[in-house]
């Protein structure tokens, strides 16, 4: 299996059909692939050898496209660089990795200097933006222009496909090594499914979710597997995302929920045909009962899947199709096993747990990383028996569903108590004032930590601590109520849409009255 499968079967079956469509902007699957054969060209005229890795800094678009293709065909590794990271954590994933090309787009390209001062080995880059290339780049237009198309190499297998850097939340940031078959494993097992891009060849896929992250990844790599239109957009913005849906009739998008939470906030939204919309695939967290009937009911021909996952997995664990939506007590849940892979609920010998027991969540399958890129120790830890541990506390019930409760190190000890945030967050969410919150747990005097919770209200709405608080005990015990609640205008969020709850834990940890 190799990551150019579908670009070859498309060029084969059905060659002047539109891949990719955006920026005013349209390419065949005949015209992607010549494309393709000579920036591969390219990158060996650069000096890309075997194995070499190729970096990219850059929004969504045609060029990120013909990116996630040519590096295999040339032979080489991805190493696709978070767009929120600053120069420093940059230049530590291209030391890290050792990697001598970089591709930067006019959004990056003022961190340029800086990136350079942060990387000495970096030999070229390469710039993708539609200005003159700054002075030391290569103009990647004029590098497919002047290139030599080649055969691809057909990197599959076992070989390592791309370095994922995570988010560093516990220090440096960790490159997960992906082979091309746990890539293609993870894909082909979301397909198997049946829940997932159902309009399969008819697809037409709207990326506005970043393709760094694997979730965008994922949707790209099953558009292209099906043989799909690819429709982009640079980022997710609520406007720009819904003039797409319309203007290219696309069918399938994959989303987090505080991106479906801004669309159905969208004013003007009911004026909008979105009809042509068929499925939403949503991850990093539930979405809230209230927010799913709202969406729901604005978009009533749409089908919502869950998935659960992590980079490390490539992504996908678990899914929760559109017919497990329609049953209340799953809606929390984050589905069963994918067909690519088993999971288990573990206790901390390792030793499965009974049904409705919490542990940790692993998992076993031709999906899983090959390891921490130069991390010995933490890909040990990780990888055990053939198990990827994911630091997930989580449950899973008689029919194999599937429950996260919390990160096992973010869980909350209030006054001896567990308390798992995702079921504090679960009762707050349904509160009709609330839009969007974050549940953590932040030092106090009396109880060694309180439960406390960073709400978002609907727009009109007011609220105040104390009734977040009572309404939250009509859904859960007295005890793992929010002590404290702080109301903001909007939680920090990572460039693929999810809280960033480390940030609130350092902001609070500091800010918070521990005596409160």
């Amino acid at each position: 299996m190799y990551m150019t499968q579908g670009l070859h079967r498309g060029r084969q079956q059905t060659p002047d059909k539109t891949m990719i469509v955006g920026g005013g902007r349209a390419r065949s699957f005949q015209e992607v692939t010549q494309r393709v054969e000579k920036l591969a060209g390219g990158f060996g005229e650069l000096g890309v050898v075997s194995g070499d890795r190729v970096a990219i800094l850059a929004l969504n678009s045609h060029c990120y496209h013909e990116y996630l293709l040519a590096v295999p065909w040339a032979d080489a590794v991805l190493n696709p660089l978070n767009i929120r990271w600053n120069a420093s954590e940059i230049g530590y994933a291209l030391r890290d990795s050792e990697t001598k090309v970089l591709i930067i787009d006019d959004a990056h390209r003022e961190m340029l200097s800086a990136i350079r001062a942060n990387c000495d080995q970096l030999s070229t880059v390469v710039y993708c933006g539609e200005d003159t290339p700054p002075e030391g780049t290569v103009g990647y237009e004029q590098l497919i222009a002047g290139a030599r198309g080649v055969p691809d190499a057909r990197r599959g297998g076992g070989e390592l496909a791309g370095i994922f850097y995570t988010g560093g939340t516990s220090g440096e940031p960790k490159g997960v090594m992906l082979s091309h078959a746990a890539i293609m494993t993870s894909w082909l097992g979301a397909v198997a499914s049946g829940h997932v891009f159902r309009s399969r060849q008819e697809s037409r896929c709207l990326h506005a979710a970043p393709m760094f992250h694997l979730a965008g990844l994922t949707a790209w790599g099953v558009t292209t597997l099906l043989g799909g239109t690819h429709v982009v957009v640079p980022r997710f913005e609520p406007n720009a995302v819904l003039s797409a849906v319309e203007s290219h009739q696309a069918t399938d998008i994959a989303l987090v929920p505080t991106m479906v939470q801004a669309i159905v906030d969208y004013p003007g939204l009911a004026a909008l045909d979105l009809s042509s919309l068929r499925a939403i695939l949503y991850g990093g967290s539930p979405i809230p009962k209230p927010l799913l009937e709202r969406a729901g009911a604005a978009m009533p021909q749409v089908a919502f899947t869950q998935a659960y996952g992590m980079t490390e997995l490539a992504p996908v664990a678990t899914l929760l199709g559109p017919e497990d939506h329609a049953t209340a007590g799953l809606l929390q849940s984050a589905g069963r096993a994918a067909p690519n892979c088993e999971v288990c609920i573990v206790d901390e010998a390792g030793v499965e747990v009974p049904r409705g027991t919490i542990g940790e969540v692993i998992v076993r399958g031709g999906n899983v990383m090959l390891g921490y890129w130069n991390k010995p120790a933490e890909t040990a830890q990780a990888l055990r028996d053939g198990w990827m541990h994911t630091g997930d506390g989580g449950r899973m019930d008689e029919d194999g569903y599937v429950f996260i409760v919390d990160r096992i190190k973010d869980m909350i000890v209030t006054g001896g108590e567990n308390v798992y945030s995702v079921e504090v967050e679960s009762a707050i969410a349904r509160n009709p004032a609330v839009a969007q919150c974050a549940v953590i747990g932040v030092p106090d005097p009396d109880w060694g930590e309180r439960v406390h919770a960073v709400v978002v209200l609907q727009p009109g709405n007011t609220a105040t601590p104390e009734s977040i608080r009572e309404d939250s005990k009509r859904y859960i015990a007295g005890y793992k109520a929010p002590r404290s609640v702080d109301f903001v205008e909007s939680l920090p969020t990572s460039a693929a849409g999810k809280v960033l709850k480390r940030e609130l834990r350092l902001r609070y940890r500091t800010a918070v009255d521990c005596g409160a």
